[in-house]
């Protein structure tokens, strides 16, 4: 059973959650990477170059939506095909994002918890909270 009382709060701590680690997954690749890095790696795995920027802006402008609690769950849905892309990429390293290049672990969670927050919602002190994220309302039992 869900705790209508509590459950603004948890959505919250969600959105704060999510929305910080979009920022910094975006942060990793401008400032530790770089652009020109992640465009090195992009190529590596057949992927075009030239997304690196659009991603990296992507992953910030999200982020703070998200983190803002701006049409957040709109925003995290979006995000899903950028980590897809991730997930692609670090499938073939096996299972912790700790093995050599990076595993599937981080990606996988950042895709469920984007998903979870698309569906729950943006919770307590939003900007503007997405009054749903999918194109239909699911009905509840």
């Amino acid at each position: 059973m869900i705790d209508q009382r509590l459950a603004p709060y948890a959505a919250t701590l969600l959105r704060l959650s999510l929305g910080t680690m979009w920022i910094t997954h975006a942060l990793l690749k401008l400032l530790v990477f770089t652009i020109a890095g992640f465009e090195a790696f992009l190529a590596s795995h057949g992927m075009p170059a030239f997304i690196a920027w659009p991603v990296v802006l992507l992953e910030l402008a999200g982020g703070a939506l998200i983190l803002l609690g701006w049409h957040g769950r709109i925003a995290s849905l979006l995000l899903l095909p950028v980590m897809a892309g991730a997930m692609a990429a670090h499938i073939g390293n096996g299972w912790v994002f700790s093995n050599a290049n990076g595993g599937w672990e981080y990606p996988l969670f950042l895709i469920a918890m984007s998903v979870v927050h698309g569906l729950l919602g943006d919770g307590a002190f939003a900007l503007r909270p997405a009054a749903t994220a999918l194109p239909v309302r699911l009905r509840t039992a």
